[in-house]
């Protein structure tokens, strides 16, 4: 971990969490707007396809924030951040996506946005893979260096 408290994931976290308030800040605007009594969670397409956008992100949320955590405590903290702040502007795209229009778009948007994350997980590791990898080598030649 890059400082000794978790200051930037932990603000991530926070941010998502507002972020989720307002999704379902939205499902409440549509249950008035569309005149659907609450608990119904029936009702027209457009309502039915907000409560539904806002169903998948709650659905994720645990994971997302168990990614976040141990990510941002075992792995680069900087990095775990930004690749949080892009899920969440990933989120919202989808949610947006979902409830104005079903189909192509919102599938490129989220295959992009899990494409890009998939690639900034693999050069962090990567990076960090070879760091170890030199310090192991190091030490090897260290270790040989003694026992000659």
């Amino acid at each position: 971990m890059g400082t000794k408290s978790p200051l930037l994931f932990a603000s991530v976290s926070l941010f998502s969490a507002l972020q989720m308030g307002f999704l379902a800040r939205q499902v409440c605007l549509s249950w008035m707007a569309h005149k659907v009594l609450p608990p119904s969670v029936t009702g027209p397409p457009d309502f039915e396809r907000t409560f539904r956008a806002h169903q998948n992100c709650v659905e994720c949320f645990p994971v997302f924030l168990v990614t976040l955590w141990t990510c941002g405590l075992f792995f680069c903290e900087v990095t775990d951040s930004i690749g949080g702040l892009l899920y969440i502007l990933a989120r919202q795209m989808y949610f947006n996506g979902y409830i104005k229009l079903l189909g192509f778009y919102l599938t490129l948007v989220v295959f992009g946005t899990l494409s890009l994350l998939s690639l900034i997980g693999l050069l962090c590791q990567d990076f960090k893979c070879m760091y170890n990898f030199h310090h192991l080598l190091l030490e090897i030649q260290f270790l040989y260096a003694e026992s000659v």
